[in-house]
């Protein structure tokens, strides 16, 4: 089966995004506006006769190469990928490029409207709102500052699935500080 890419201009041209075919490479070039990312490229690539999915955003973070942080913006790029559905992270040492992408094979199925959705959609939120932000924070710091959007949503999930917990927590952290302090003279 397979998918070609007639089909992902169709599923393009139905989220209203303008884009490049380039049939020599198998692939369709595209871009979107974004409040972390300049330029932010994207690349959906067909190998293998449309068999393997690969979509990308090349150059995402420059100047990575010879960055007194180089080891923890690589390391946090390892992390995010561990925290994160789907996405991955690639770093050409030749050049210094660092990609985010979403690959999968196909092989006899079709890629759906609904699944190149969700690879295209999540690609550009997970990259300019988390991963972005948290890795210029590594590259002037050289410190992870962690996902803090994951947190809240964890402590949300929390609140909303117990109500009431968050309060007891809180109550109960307060209780452990006041027991491990000495009153001050």
């Amino acid at each position: 089966m397979a998918a070609d890419l007639q089909q992902i201009a169709y599923y393009l041209d139905n989220l209203g995004w303008d884009y490049r075919i380039d049939p020599e490479e198998g692939r369709i070039i595209t871009g979107v506006e974004s409040d972390n990312v300049e330029d932010f490229l994207i690349v959906v690539q067909l190998d293998e006769e449309g068999k393997y999915f690969r979509l990308f955003a090349p150059q995402v973070l420059s100047g990575v190469s010879d960055h007194p942080h180089k080891a923890a913006i690589l390391q946090t790029m390892l992390y995010i990928s561990w925290e994160t559905k789907m996405l991955q992270w690639e770093y050409d040492p030749s050049d210094g490029e660092i990609r985010a992408i979403i690959e999968f094979p196909l092989e006899d199925s079709i890629l759906t409207e609904k699944q190149f959705n969700r690879c295209l959609h999540g690609l550009v939120q997970l990259v300019d709102s988390v991963a972005i932000p948290r890795l210029m924070a590594v590259m002037e710091t050289g410190h992870d500052p962690g996902n803090v959007e994951l947190g809240e949503r964890i402590l949300l999930s929390i609140q909303e699935q117990s109500p009431g917990l968050l309060d007891l927590l809180e109550k109960a952290m307060e209780a452990r500080k006041k027991r491990g302090s000495f009153p001050s003279e």
